[in-house]
């Protein structure tokens, strides 16, 4: 398979750590990193597609290189570096979320019907090129060039024996085993973009290197990223999350499963504390369901979100992050994709377009129940959403009183916001059992809460009617379906407790959004 990708790069790990993808890093000297903080972002449109990635190490400020396949000879005028907030903001807006509602008083004047159930959006917030081979390894620099902190050199090899020669004859301590994996982007005619860092122009914060993501841009028809050749730096399990934009348009693997994660679920008010391993266990159990599958956790116009835990992306994000060298830019739909792997991984991931799904918002269907699953719909609005709903506990002053309308707290009451899974990476695993957090059972994950545990009786979801979506979105494995009554939906990684996490690490936001009164449920 020719795969035309590149991504961003994992580390030389330590013994016991489970960290990279898709590149490695290479130190000079005998020195390791670590990597620990990973993000990634792709913007496509026709056959461009634009790659930023933000990486974060611990490590000594000697020399070291980042290696990354790349389909095509890159130009000094196809890299930047860019600012660091643009992925802060990425995150924020694909995480999933957890939410917490106060019922309303059962008393009090019904607000306008249709406006309670129409659960749709919110309005958007306001190079000199040396082609002489290089030594007796097969190996030609195609390009050099200096961008802000970093040093970079294009590479093409002839075959991968002779690449992990020239790497190593250069100073680089490469990962052991990296030739193997090198050998299918040589064979394929793919390029090696090697960004080595100048210590020299590295402002370390607290023993961490301050680097500058990076961004680089290409043309070609396929739309891949390789992972296998961070296998090089691992031990086990890694985490990969990949954030895409794409004007009107979604996205999700085509030579894997695709599900979608289960969403609209009500927790226990003790989740709040636990939300991270909450997630990470529920994460787990939809791909011990779906062996192998890649899963979607978000799929929403970038513009708008709701809940929102924070702003939403604006055209200056877009600029930042590849509108600038792109066409057709402008409705930007964000979807977040989480993969976890371990080396028997065959295949790099492959992306396709994908039609438009919905899920995992305060949208009531028939009978006053909640939408359950990742449902086909006209606009991508799917999210993973998670909610605490505290009951009315005043009196009841009237003979006909309606339970079940949600909103945001009474006044005087502390809480209430959106809190998103931010810190993922860091997040034990087996540390929340999902039978004791979730409220309802679960069917599509095969979960079953059990007699014993109490179910609100006020929530728009009676536990005797729970429909049995089975939470996939459209993929070359599953596809989306399902009447509404019988799905639900709604739109980070994090590693063994005993590596140090790859993606997403050290980042935690709680963003309170407060509504006038009388206050709706989203």
């Amino acid at each position: 398979m020719k795969l035309a990708a590149l991504v961003a790069a994992a580390v030389l790990a330590a013994p016991h750590a489970a960290e990279a993808f898709c590149g490695f890093y290479v130190a000079g000297g005998d020195q390791k990193l670590f990597n620990d903080a990973t993000q990634v972002v792709l913007m496509r449109a026709g056959t461009r597609t634009v790659l930023s990635m933000q990486n974060n190490y611990k490590g000594p400020p000697e020399a070291f290189a980042m290696v990354v396949p790349v389909p095509v000879v890159l130009k000094e005028t196809d890299v930047k570096t860019l600012a660091k907030d643009v992925f802060v903001r990425v995150e924020q807006m694909g995480a999933p979320r957890l939410v917490e509602y106060w019922e309303m008083d059962p008393c009090a004047p019904a607000y306008d019907e249709l406006e309670r159930t129409r659960g749709g959006a919110l309005p958007p917030p306001t190079a000199v090129a040396n082609t002489a081979p290089t030594g007796d390894f097969g190996v030609t620099v195609e390009a050099q060039f200096t961008v802000g902190e970093y040093q970079i050199v294009i590479l093409s090899a002839k075959d991968s024996t002779g690449l992990d020669a020239w790497l190593r004859a250069e100073k680089y301590k490469i990962p052991a085993g990296a030739e193997p994996l090198l050998r299918p982007y040589v064979e394929s005619g793919m390029k090696f973009f090697v960004a080595k860092v100048d210590p020299a122009k590295v402002t370390f914060v607290e023993g961490r290197a301050a680097l500058s993501p990076l961004r680089f841009h290409y043309d070609t028809e396929d739309f891949a990223l390789p992972i296998r050749l961070g296998l090089a730096n691992s031990s086990g399990t890694q985490d990969l999350i990949v954030n895409i934009l794409a004007p009107g348009q979604r996205y999700e693997v085509a030579n894997y499963k695709n599900v979608t994660i289960p969403t609209n679920l009500d927790v226990a008010a003790s989740t709040k504390d636990t939300f991270g391993a909450f997630y990470t266990a529920l994460y787990d159990r939809t791909v011990e369901k779906n062996p192998g599958a890649i899963v979607t956790e978000y799929a929403w116009q970038a513009t708008t979100c709701d809940p929102c835990p924070g702003p939403a992306l604006g055209p200056a994000d877009f600029q930042t992050l590849g509108a600038d060298v792109v066409e057709g830019g402008g409705d930007f739909v964000l979807t977040r994709l989480h993969a976890r792997y371990a080396k028997d991984i065959q295949d790099d991931l492959v992306f396709k377009a994908a039609p438009p799904i919905a899920g995992g918002r305060e949208h009531l269907v028939a009978g006053g129940r909640l939408e359950e699953g990742a449902v086909p719909a006209s606009t991508n609005n799917f999210q993973g959403r998670y909610a605490i709903r505290h009951r009315w506990t005043g009196p009841l002053a009237c003979e006909k009183p309606v339970r079940g309308r949600w909103g945001g707290p009474p006044r005087g009451t502390a809480g209430g916001g959106v809190k998103p899974a931010l810190e993922l990476a860091f997040a034990p695993r087996g540390a929340v059992k999902l039978a004791e957090a979730v409220l309802h059972d679960v069917p599509e994950i095969d979960l079953v809460v059990g007699p014993a545990r109490p179910v609100d009786p006020t929530a728009p979801r009676p536990a005797s009617d729970v429909g049995s979506g089975s939470g996939s979105g459209s993929g070359s494995d599953a596809k989306a379906g399902g009447s509404p009554e019988k799905k639900r939906g709604c739109g980070c990684a994090a590693n063994d407790s005993t590596g140090l996490p790859l993606a997403f690490g050290g980042l935690a936001w709680l963003v309170a959004r407060r509504r006038p009164r009388p206050r709706r449920a989203r």
